[in-house]
């Protein structure tokens, strides 16, 4: 038996099979890559979240390292996990602000700074910023919270914190409802199942 011979145009002849591989020119080549560079630099550098201390770097009344614990003082006393130190930064700003104007606010600060660092060290051995579990740090605030010290940095906070509008859709807050007509014609009272 024959086998069958294909018909039509070229029939007979054998297929070339071309391989088309990529060219790159040189200047295509240091295009990508100079596009890569920039990309591994630049996108994590400007996502990155600068450390505490470069934050705290300008605190010149109080002085960066009090400011640190003061951060990590305001993380503590209103701990909120989505919120980057940037925020508790800016919450603690007005105390830097007052020790800059008052020699008493400076060494209020400084001086409940320095009791609670050496509380710290005597029952943990380490200063209040580098003790690692949250409930020896609570502790230690719970035994000053009746102090004028913690006093003036929970006042503060209270606004420093919750008055950023920066802060509010973190926390799912949509800000101040009366001059949109209130919450009551606006989605308050939507729930179907009641």
């Amino acid at each position: 038996m024959k086998s069958p011979q294909p018909a039509g145009p070229g029939a007979g002849t054998t297929m070339r099979i071309l391989r088309k591989q990529p060219t790159v020119s040189r200047r295509g080549f240091l295009r990508g890559g100079g596009l890569a560079a920039i990309g591994v630099t630049v996108v994590p550098a400007a996502l990155a979240q600068p450390p505490r201390e470069a934050m705290t770097a300008s605190f010149r009344a109080l002085g960066p390292a009090t400011a640190r614990t003061l951060v990590a003082i305001s993380r503590d006393i209103f701990p909120h996990d989505k919120l980057s130190d940037r925020y508790y930064v800016d919450a603690i700003a007005p105390l830097e602000k007052s020790a800059a104007g008052d020699k008493a606010t400076r060494a209020l600060l400084q001086q409940g700074v320095a009791a609670l660092d050496a509380s710290a060290r005597e029952r943990f051995g380490r200063p209040y910023g580098e003790l690692t579990r949250e409930a020896d740090r609570v502790a230690l605030l719970q035994a000053i919270e009746t102090t004028p010290f913690f006093q003036k940095v929970r006042g503060e906070l209270v606004t420093g914190l919750y008055n950023n509008k920066a802060v509010w859709p973190l926390l799912g807050y949509e800000g101040s409802s009366w001059e949109k007509g209130g919450y009551l014609h606006r989605g308050f009272d939507d729930i179907d199942w009641l």
